[in-house]
């Protein structure tokens, strides 16, 4: 692997990194990766762990996540055609969780983070802490939102998410795309990267590659509009930009629209099926 660029992580540690590529995937590879990376998510500005609406870019996270939750559940909905039981890895505060639950699913959520877990209670989700924890069940959809990118041993998670899936199920999986226009734009600043939560760095090349060795397929891949938008102003508040809520709107609609041709949006949606 040879060095590809040179990072830090902006929102909680200021600590420098390297991403490496791996050739053979198409993937960026975070180094190095700390052997303990519960300090790196213990910050209120880890918003996904939280349920904070502190800030402006705190209220427009939250305000978003709301508007995407009936469209996450759709996407799901669409895909299945027998139980609509589901798993969701990475929960967070079990906002997916909850309203799968309203659109009749039977959901549970799995989320290793003690403080997440513990404001999903107090909505009246409990989550699990690993997937250890779950007995000899089967789903018929699997989804993380961006979470593939925090888990440590990849090959392994890999095979236990298709090991945890139904014949006929669905495998939902989001991730920042490298190769979309605001990542280069940004470079060392995008946000996407997001060191040294993110440990793999993902383009369409390597998740077809890493999950066609588990016989599983993509079936179909979608945008994620907003995040075009959001890792923006996150870039340039981390450029130190003062007028970062202008430039983030062009700069991610650019990203869009150039998307429109390339299909290399900032963020991506696959859906993956077992292969027949």
């Amino acid at each position: 692997m040879k060095l590809f660029l040179k990072t830090k992580d902006f929102s909680v540690s200021g600590e420098e990194f390297e991403l490496h590529l791996n050739e053979d995937l198409d993937m960026l590879v975070t180094k190095p990766q700390p052997k303990n990376l519960d300090p790196y998510y213990e910050s209120e500005d880890y918003i996904s762990h939280t349920d904070a609406k502190n800030s402006f870019t705190d209220k427009l996270y939250q305000l978003v996540k709301a508007r995407n939750l009936k469209n996450k559940t759709q996407i799901v909905d669409n895909q299945i055609n027998k139980s609509k039981k589901l798993l969701d890895i990475g929960a967070g505060t079990g906002d997916f969780v909850l309203a799968a639950e309203k659109q009749g699913f039977e959901a549970f959520g799995m989320e290793p983070n003690n403080k997440a877990r513990e404001l999903a209670q107090k909505k009246g989700v409990r989550l699990l802490a690993n997937t250890e924890e779950i007995s000899a069940q089967k789903f018929q959809a699997i989804t993380l939102w961006h979470v593939l990118e925090h888990l440590p041993d990849l090959e392994k998670e890999i095979k236990r998410l298709v090991e945890l899936l139904e014949d006929e199920g669905v495998l939902v999986i989001a991730v920042p795309n490298f190769k979309s226009f605001d990542a280069k734009h940004y470079k060392t600043f995008w946000a996407g990267y997001d060191v040294p939560r993110h440990l793999w760095h993902f383009s369409k090349t390597a998740i077809t590659k890493l999950f066609s060795e588990h016989q599983m397929e993509v079936v179909k891949i979608k945008p994620m509009l907003f995040d075009a938008f959001y890792v923006s102003m996150l870039s340039e508040k981390y450029k130190g930009s003062k007028l970062h809520l202008i430039k983030a709107f062009f700069i991610g609609l650019w990203s869009n629209l150039t998307a429109i041709s390339t299909k290399e949006h900032s963020s991506l949606i696959y859906i993956l099926k077992k292969r027949k």
